[in-house]
């Protein structure tokens, strides 16, 4: 572990020399890259300087010991200097577990209701409102990118990005099948209904990560349509993207502008095919898909919400908690930690 350590401190500091080269300074894209690679050690090497503080420390209070009128005083700063360093050494085992790259960045998430017809438009809705209140809580920011509304109220599709601090760390579990248990509004024998909403979580694709060759992409402006607005409907401001290379389509209508609505198209399509890449990444490895908790598929039934009970189930670690009010008022936090602890424990057991 300590080899390990010593050689984060070092490219740490050999990142601060490089950050400083008049070379690097001139190209953005470079710094970005250095700025993003130091950040990622960050937490690891502000650890192993107070890991190394508590060792000198122990070695102060070991040679106070030695002296009588200390001795008492010693030997109590010993039992917490050591209980400090034991907490340490397990922090900075998961510390040193391998990183998620996409860990600390801003993500697209995409919602939509799947069985069950109008109720499972709700639901979608109601699991929007679901982050919504959770990005409130984490002073998260929101914006919509997309959104098809049903009639009878929520969302056939709702797409919107969630910009904050570690968003993907917390909300990357979430893509999958969610699906609901209860009486809908429009049962009149009070019949529980089983309807489900899919959720995909998308990390936001950052210059580094992807390059976008739009020489590669059809652009079509049309006419905006459904729920946008007068001066929205009335105006050529709409874009589709397509993706000649792999037939991605991507729609924008929420801006009035169609400057706007292309920026916020190409940031989806971006998004979209650095997802595609990852998958890809993925399945050519095999093994890392098949250890992590799920497989992301939209397919794959993750959690069930049942209303009757009041109860919230993750299917995936068999973890259940009896506070589905709380949950969708954006109290999710105990079923994330869950899934982040399975997640940690997973990785030690490989290593």
């Amino acid at each position: 572990m300590i080899e390990r350590l010593e050689n984060i401190q070092r490219r740490y500091l050999e990142l601060n020399d490089e950050l400083m080269d008049p070379k690097n300074l001139s190209d953005i894209k470079k710094t970005l890259e250095l700025n993003k690679e130091q950040a990622s050690l960050k937490e690891a090497y502000d650890a192993y300087q107070e890991y190394k503080q508590i060792l000198e420390d122990i070695n102060s209070a070991k040679e106070m010991i030695k002296d009588p009128e200390l001795s008492e005083f010693a030997r109590e700063e010993l039992e917490n200097l050591n209980l400090k360093k034991q907490k340490l050494d397990s922090d900075l085992e998961i510390m040193l577990l391998p990183k998620d790259p996409n860990d600390g960045k801003n993500v697209i998430v995409e919602i939509r209701g799947a069985a069950g017809g109008d109720e499972g438009n709700i639901f979608a809705g109601d699991l929007f409102e679901m982050y919504k209140k959770l990005a409130e809580k984490e002073s998260w920011k929101i914006e919509v990118l997309e959104e098809e509304r049903s009639e009878a109220g929520g969302y056939s599709l709702i797409s919107f990005m969630v910009k904050g601090d570690n968003v993907y760390s917390k909300l990357k579990y979430e893509s999958g099948a969610h699906r609901v248990q209860r009486v809908p509004t429009t049962e009149t024998q009070g019949r529980v209904h089983t309807s489900t909403a899919t959720v995909l979580v998308m990390p936001e694709a950052e210059e580094v990560d992807f390059d976008l060759d739009m020489n590669e992409v059809r652009v079509d402006i049309t006419r905006s349509s459904g729920c946008g607005g007068q001066g929205v409907n009335t105006t050529d401001s709409a874009v589709r993207l397509t993706h000649i290379p792999t037939g991605l389509v991507v729609y924008s209508q929420t801006e009035r502008s169609q400057i706007k609505n292309k920026e916020k198209a190409i940031k989806i399509l971006k998004t979209r095919l650095y997802d595609l890449k990852m998958q890809q990444r993925e399945e050519e490895l095999g093994n890392e898909r098949r250890s992590k908790i799920g497989t992301g598929d939209r397919s794959e039934k993750i959690r069930t919400y049942n209303y009757p009970q009041n109860r919230v189930t993750d299917h995936r670690i068999g973890f259940t908690i009896n506070a589905l009010d709380r949950v969708m008022a954006g109290d999710i936090d105990k079923v994330i930690e869950a899934l982040i602890t399975e997640d940690q424990n997973r990785k030690l057991k490989e290593a």
